[in-house]
């Protein structure tokens, strides 16, 4: 009788476990039916708490996102979204730098990925004043890059600027005019040109270099400056007058009046005592 007691009840528990195993089996093939849908609701959940300036919470679902559904299609958006939270209101550079070599690392060929290598060029550059690590950043843009590369180059240029390589800054801003005859920063590069001889003591070359922003661009407000460059040069060659002559010719229309009028009291103070001294 106690056998036949039991059976009954057995029977009951491997009914709810067969009931419980085809609840699941069916929550499972329904949640993988749904699963785009699931993630992509959960995607524009972290652009909501970004939108309402929740952006550590807006990070951790776009992160969880990413680590647990790797080949979500929009995980490149979500990292992308992350990083530029990090790197423009959160001001958490390394963080973003992290996130952006990420991104570039596991979703190569994307169009974030590409806008993620930009993006580590700049905070190399502009936030870790790190120009040396900018160049390579740029450098390996400009070597995939099927577009218009004028303005990466025109930053590696910039960069060993910046890092007082004035000889390799000056070549990479006489190929840009060579590469791009037409362009409307050359009035600049020419000038930046002009500067870099300056800098080195080539007193001829920069003479040279800073009359032909003048005699190209005359309009552009670097023939202005060209035009103070060009007196500085003329005055370390003792050619006083020659540079007088010059800022004078740009009296009222130089920038900076205050520093032209000082330069011009200096110069003529100079010329009376060379006088005196004849």
């Amino acid at each position: 009788m106690s056998r036949q007691g039991k059976a009954p009840k057995y029977k009951r528990w491997l009914f709810c476990i067969c009931g419980v195993a085809f609840s699941l089996i069916a929550w499972w093939l329904w949640y993988q039916a749904n699963l785009d849908e699931i993630l992509a609701a959960k995607f524009q959940k972290g652009l909501s708490e970004k939108a309402s300036g929740q952006y550590d919470r807006s990070n951790t679902t776009l992160q969880s996102l990413v680590e647990e559904y790797p080949k979500f299609e929009k995980n490149p958006e979500a990292l992308i979204e992350v990083a530029e939270t990090l790197d423009l209101y959160q001001a958490r550079y390394r963080d973003a730098l992290l996130v952006y070599l990420l991104l570039v690392r596991d979703y190569p060929g994307t169009v974030q990925a590409k806008i993620a290598q930009k993006q580590i060029a700049e905070l190399y550059k502009y936030r870790f004043d790190d120009c040396g690590q900018a160049i390579a950043a740029y450098q390996q843009i400009l070597d995939q890059e099927e577009t218009n590369g004028e303005p990466l180059h025109y930053e590696v240029a910039d960069c060993y600027f910046r890092l007082n390589n004035f000889e390799q800054a000056r070549i990479e801003f006489e190929t840009l005019l060579k590469k791009y005859p037409s362009s409307p920063l050359n009035a600049e590069i020419q000038y930046r040109i002009a500067v870099t001889y300056a800098l080195e003591g080539q007193l001829h070359e920069a003479e040279a270099a800073y009359r032909l922003v003048a005699e190209t661009w005359p309009d552009s407000p670097y023939s202005i400056e060209g035009q103070f460059g060009l007196a500085a040069v003329l005055e370390e060659q003792e050619r006083l007058r020659e540079a007088l002559e010059i800022l004078d010719d740009i009296q009222g229309v130089y920038p900076n009046q205050d520093a032209l009028q000082r330069k011009q009291e200096q110069l003529r103070v100079r010329i009376d005592k060379k006088k005196k001294a004849i």
